[in-house]
């Protein structure tokens, strides 16, 4: 390969936050690229897009990180840049000013795309009263009167040698990576920053009443962490479910009824909890018979699903990992992510062969688990009075 891919993974994302601080980690990750002690703002920019370089980043519930994208020669430039945002930002404060007023409008925005908000709606739903369910944007009220010293003791407090990684992938060596880092990073400070608080699914819902053209509708159940056994079951079942065109939902829904041009199934895992979800939307007359189509289709994978639409989901789910591969930038994703979460590298035989060994019984047990495990969350952008109550909606999704 010409190109190497690097990044840093902190380990502090939205979930570390206080309440009075929701919105931080978001607003510090922007504040990163407005300056350092040897850098402008503008420095930063042309400085890697003057070699034909790419330098982004973004914020998780769980994490912050901060990636470049260059040719073999100017990682060394790269992770120069990479390293001086993250130890030397001085969080100029008519940049903050600036930047506030930026991430307000960015708030603004999201709560004008219904899809997007709905997910928002989602996750406040099932983890209530806390830091896993709050929006990673914040509100706009936080973020209007965060101080230049908030910012800084957050970047202090948590971008710390013991809950960063760093990695890279494409035409370079390890040692060449070891040898940059200490050079480039060594005034990282030590210590781990405070723990997240651990996550407690509640479940509920809530309704956004808006005059939308079509109704946004998120459904939710507790689901696994990223170590729990049923992990890669999860992954197929929500494949078979609605992860494709050939999907249940995918082919009953839309091919069938034609009750809705979007509908899919997902999961979101985190370290100590995970939400699995169906997003679909739909006319708001149509909503009822959708919800009906939906829990029938769960209900359905209660009972042994075919051993071809099993092989099918799980040739799917190994394509798209190994496709992934192929990718420096989801090579780097994969790696950190395991080193925060797992401490350790999963090889790509281990991933195969777990989904390999998910057969009918698995998926017949996370089904189970999905239904019978929590409360039902639901969330909705736009007229719903054609959805049932919460209760009913929670009964469709019962046994029997």
């Amino acid at each position: 390969m010409a190109s190497v891919s690097l990044g840093l993974w902190v380990d502090a994302g939205a979930r570390y936050e206080t309440l009075e601080e929701n919105g931080m980690s978001h607003l510090l990750e922007h504040m990163l690229f407005k300056g350092t002690l040897r850098r402008s703002p503008r420095a930063i920019a042309e400085e890697i897009e003057n070699v034909g370089g790419h330098l982004n980043a973004y914020t998780s519930r769980d994490h912050t990180t901060f990636y470049a994208k260059v040719l073999k020669e100017d990682v060394p430039l790269a992770m120069d840049i990479l390293a001086d945002i993250v130890q030397n930002s001085v969080l100029d404060s008519k940049e903050l000013d600036r930047e506030r007023e930026v991430i307000i409008q960015e708030i603004g925005q999201a709560e004008d795309t219904p899809d997007d908000i709905v997910f928002d709606d989602l996750q406040e739903v099932a983890y209530p009263d806390q830091p896993l369910g709050r929006s990673i944007l914040g509100t706009a009220e936080r973020v209007a009167n965060f101080k230049r010293d908030d910012v800084f003791a957050f970047l202090k407090g948590h971008y710390r040698c013991d809950n960063t990684i760093v990695a890279a992938a494409g035409n370079i060596t390890h040692e060449d990576v070891v040898r940059l880092v200490s050079e480039s990073l060594s005034s990282l400070p030590t210590g781990r920053p405070r723990a997240y608080e651990p996550a407690r699914y509640g479940g509920g819902e809530k309704r956004s009443n808006r005059r939308t053209e079509q109704l946004h509708m998120t459904l939710g159940f507790p689901s696994v962490s990223f170590s729990d056994p049923d992990y890669y079951a999860t992954q197929v079942f929500s494949t078979m479910l609605g992860g494709g065109m050939s999907s249940r939902l995918f082919q009953e829904v839309r091919e069938e009824r034609g009750l809705a041009y979007s509908v899919y199934s997902f999961t979101n895992s985190h370290a100590d909890t995970g939400l699995f979800g169906v997003y679909a939307g739909t006319s708001p007359d149509m909503a009822g018979d959708l919800v009906q189509v939906i829990a029938g289709e769960m209900l359905a994978m209660t009972n042994q699903a075919p051993v071809d639409e099993i092989a099918r989901a799980r040739a799917q789910l190994k394509a798209g990992l190994l496709m992934s591969l192929e990718s420096t930038s989801s090579r780097i994703e994969h790696m950190a992510r395991q080193l925060l979460i797992f401490g350790r590298l999963i090889s790509i035989d281990e991933m195969v062969d777990a989904v390999d060994a998910v057969d009918g019984a698995a998926l017949v047990r996370v089904c189970e688990r999905l239904l019978s495990d929590g409360g039902l969350s639901v969330a909705t952008v736009g007229l719903s009075d054609r959805l049932p109550d919460y209760d009913r909606l929670q009964a469709l999704f019962q046994a029997g």
